[in-house]
């Protein structure tokens, strides 16, 4: 090639391709980068730093009971022979061998152990957990993730909303926890939790919040958290953190079917916790709000019979009487729409905000009463340390009997009886056939005493209100089963 042909070939503006790759692969890796901030940003956290930071303020919680058990214990968390032979072998030895952290055979006679999981609030060693963790307990060690341990005292219990509030003595320099508000939590947002499942210390699960103000059967007082991470058996009384590592909940119980983690778990908000924790620290014992009614759902039947336009509010079953409802002006069939300004969606919401209203406070209740929305101030009680109980009546089938176009069957009510069921006049249900009344639920030995908003006393009123039912259209009953008032709904 000659000279002039070379000199060409070195100003030929055809790029070469090395650095041409080199360009791409960079720009690719940039790109990688970038999204995979970019998915990290729109929901996949990274809790290794929030983990680092908050663990070390979360214990481990272990109890040791002289009294024998019948039945296996763990972590505070019932379980039946039934369950946990459904558990894998391997389990079944763990939780039954002599080295086993929960006391080996159900029916041993060794002292009882369980374990559970907890959290400092305050650098003085005030621990909160559940109360089912402690419940009973004889002794109660409390170990930190640096290997310390410490005895702690019980300081006190609320069976009411499963919590504890224990005491480390003599502990210094301790590490505490940051307080969030579960007021402030959405469905959706990221959570995560420490705990000690099945004693694997220090245990780290996340999730996102799946719903709020849940109500358990057994928690009428608490508006539980509900969430997706996994929450076993050791877990309970760990503390449940959102992403700027703060505590939003306290993991307490967990719906299962094998005793296991399904995917539904619940947790006491902070809010209320830290409510119960104050009294129990400064009073020595939890005081909550009570009205003294008896509260059911309002479905869709029984919204149309009310004349709702949708399915909303508390509907007051029965007022107790000598209760602040009673005093404040309350009546059955009421619908509570509003609590101190807070809309009632469901019945499940009226408790939680009773219960955190001080004792002796004037709230404000917006109800609906005979198709009209009126105001009512009510003195809020002190709910009753020991429960409520209901006589379930003796009634009888005798007397005078009526039948009508419902399909039932009634009789006068004596003064016997009614004094049984605690009414004021009614009529019995003798017989029930096939009709609007057997649809509606109504059974035989149940006594009516209201039907339509109108007053049943006697077997001659019962037939007039019967008589001036509409057609074709819901209309409430007010029946008294067994002590306890609840509304159904009939469609004639």
């Amino acid at each position: 090639m000659s000279r002039t042909n070379t000199k060409a070939a070195r100003l030929s503006p055809v790029l070469k391709p090395w650095p041409v790759l080199g360009a791409l692969l960079m720009l690719s890796a940039l790109v990688s980068v970038f999204w995979s901030q970019g998915l990290a940003a729109r929901g996949l956290p990274d809790f290794t730093e929030l983990v680092e930071e908050n663990s070390s303020a979360v214990v481990n919680i272990s109890t040791t009971t002289d009294l024998q058990s019948s039945g296996s214990r763990f972590q505070g968390m019932p379980f039946d022979e039934r369950q946990f032979e459904q558990l894998p072998p391997f389990l079944q030895d763990f939780f039954r061998g002599p080295q086993s952290p929960f006391g080996g055979s159900p029916h041993s006679p060794q002292p009882s152990r369980s374990m559970g999981s907890g959290f400092i609030v305050s650098k003085d060693g005030y621990v909160l957990t559940n109360n089912h963790v402690v419940e009973g307990a004889d002794e109660v060690i409390v170990r930190l993730n640096d290997r310390r341990e410490f005895k702690a005292v019980i300081v006190g219990t609320d069976p009411r909303s499963d919590m504890a509030v224990l005491k480390i003595d003599n502990g210094d320099d301790l590490p505490v926890v940051s307080i969030g508000r579960s007021q402030d939590l959405k469905v959706g947002e990221w959570v995560f939790a420490i705990g000690s499942p099945f004693g694997f210390d220090y245990t780290v699960t996340a999730g996102i919040v799946s719903a709020l103000g849940r109500s358990l059967p057994s928690e009428n007082y608490v508006p539980f958290i509900q969430t997706d991470v996994a929450i076993n058996p050791g877990n309970s009384g760990g503390p449940l953190f959102n992403l700027d590592g703060e505590v939003v909940g306290i993991n307490s119980q967990i719906y299962t079917r094998s005793g296991g983690f399904m995917g539904v778990s619940f947790a006491i908000p902070i809010d209320d916790a830290m409510s119960v924790f104050r009294q129990i620290r400064d009073e020595g014992s939890v005081a909550r709000g009570w009205l003294g009614v008896l509260i059911q759902e309002v479905n869709r039947d029984l919204a149309e019979s009310f004349g709702l336009k949708r399915p909303r509010g508390a509907l007051i079953a029965e007022v107790m009487e000598g209760s602040p409802a009673e005093s404040g002006g309350l009546q059955s069939g009421d619908i509570v729409l509003e609590f101190n300004g807070e809309s009632v969606q469901r019945s499940s919401d009226l408790p939680p905000m009773v219960g955190r209203t001080v004792v002796g406070e004037s709230a404000r209740l917006t109800v609906l009463r005979e198709g009209r929305e009126m105001d009512l101030d009510v003195e809020i009680g002190r709910l009753p340390e020991d429960g409520e109980t209901a006589a379930s009546p003796e009634v009888g089938s005798n007397g005078n009997s009526g039948a009508n176009p419902l399909g039932l069957a009634v009789e006068s009510l004596n003064d016997e009886m009614a004094r049984a069921a605690g009414v004021d006049g009614g009529v019995l249900v003798s017989g029930v056939g096939q009709g609007a009344a057997y649809e509606a639920g109504i059974r035989p030995r149940d006594i009516i005493t209201e039907i339509n908003r109108k007053q049943v006393r006697s077997v001659d009123e019962f037939r007039k209100v019967v008589a001036g039912l509409p057609d074709n259209r819901a209309v409430s009953v007010r029946i008294v089963r067994q002590g306890r008032a609840i509304y159904l709904v009939m469609k004639p």
